[in-house]
């Protein structure tokens, strides 16, 4: 069984995936296609079956063809600056794209599973936010995910609902590769005086890809309705969870320094603290998630494989 996993039965489906090139929908299907799951995924870059979920017409062209009998939900638009710069785009994918793919799922009662965000909450807590805090958005990516999650909720009795935070994977754009990509450019370029400046007052919990992954491949075969928060358990500051990566990497040349959110040029207002609880997991008593650390060491060590 998943690590976190709250499958009760194991039945073969034809599973819609959206978002399916991107770093956590590829670990998806993959997962899927390893239990036996027939996929169909699907996204706006080439590589996969072309489908931009804003556009209504084709989300149900697609339906209409493949007759999912499930969807896991992962396109969206997740540049969190380039949502405050341009919330129309961020609307029209984050919202509008879920709101059709609830719409469809509906009219044939299909289940669906929306990939959502810890930045559906404000920060101001000071311990860990559980499936029954109300959320209270501070940025539009945040709001535009929370109107997804609305349309799920209204439109669809067979929903997941899954609030994850600062995905990472061994591929793709992500922190822990944009931070030993970072460091090996100055290396390269023997700038290693130049420190890392990293910001010390966000605090929240890195996900490995892979571990949510197979969290939300395991909720297509329950009943178990409703929303979850999955991460890797305990938590920690961005200057933390670079340095912890670094260290892994055997990177000692490159510094770290800390620094304020206000210190760090953004046009976007981001959670203090977004620690995810993993409420319902813990009151079904399996909640045995693994740690970060342990995820960032295994992904570094696949980081370093692939670049032998």
């Amino acid at each position: 069984m998943n690590r976190g996993s709250v499958a009760c039965t194991e039945v073969a489906l034809r599973i819609l995936v959206t978002g399916a090139c991107g770093m956590l929908g590829r670990l998806v299907c993959s997962a899927l296609s390893a239990q036996g799951h027939t996929v169909l995924g699907t996204d706006v870059t080439e590589g996969c079956e072309r489908l931009d979920v804003s556009n209504t017409s084709r989300v149900f062209e697609v339906f209409n063809y493949f007759q999912p009998q499930a969807v896991i939900h992962c396109a969206a638009m997740t540049d969190v600056d380039g949502c405050e710069r341009n919330p129309d785009s961020a609307y029209l994918v984050n919202t509008i794209g879920t709101w059709n793919l609830a719409c469809a799922c509906a009219s044939v009662q299909c289940p669906i599973v929306y990939v959502s965000t810890d930045y559906v909450f404000d920060g101001e807590k000071t311990t860990p936010y559980s499936e029954f805090d109300n959320p209270n958005p501070i940025n539009v990516y945040g709001a535009s995910k929370l109107a997804g999650e609305q349309a799920v909720r209204d439109l669809c009795a067979k929903h997941f609902i899954v609030r994850t935070s600062w995905i990472v994977a061994p591929h793709g754009k992500n922190f822990a590769l944009t931070i030993l990509d970072l460091a090996q450019k100055r290396i390269a370029e023997g700038s290693i005086d130049k420190p890392l400046t990293i910001v010390a007052d966000q605090v929240g919990s890195p996900t490995y890809a892979k571990d949510l992954a197979e969290f939300l491949s395991s909720l297509v075969e329950s009943p178990l309705y409703g929303i979850y928060h999955f991460t890797n358990s305990g938590s920690c500051s961005w200057f933390e969870f670079a340095s912890t990566v670094l260290e892994y990497a055997g990177i000692n040349q490159v510094k770290v320094l800390p620094i304020k959110s206000e210190e760090w040029p953004t046009p976007t207002r981001r959670p203090k603290y977004s620690v995810l609880r993993h409420y319902r997991l813990e009151l079904l008593g399996r909640d045995n998630v693994r740690s970060w650390k342990e995820a960032v060491r295994e992904l570094v060590s696949e980081w370093t494989t692939a670049k032998q």
